[in-house]
């Protein structure tokens, strides 16, 4: 039987190449709001992340969603993302 191909994403905070069930999405909709995507459901344009604080931070301090939106997101955004991530896990 043929194996099933893993969907692989990159992650902007460690550039690591994961499958992507083990990712969380970030998703900026038609109304240009930014959030986290935790069921990888929600319709728009998606980024990926690690489930860790860590690469998170590091994402921002490089503003690697900016470039990934296109668009520049203020800090009350982050914010609320880095806290809805930590009560995740």
């Amino acid at each position: 039987m043929k194996q099933k191909k893993i969907p692989m994403r990159m992650c902007l905070g460690c550039n690591e190449m994961k499958p992507k069930r083990e990712l969380i999405r970030v998703v900026k909709n038609a109304e240009g709001e930014i959030s986290l995507d935790l069921t990888g459901k929600k319709s728009g344009r998606g980024a990926y992340i690690c489930r860790s604080a860590d690469c998170f931070r590091a994402a921002r301090k490089a503003k690697r969603f900016e470039r990934a939106f296109s668009c520049e997101i203020s800090g009350d955004i982050y914010d609320g993302m880095e806290r809805e991530l930590e009560n995740d896990e």
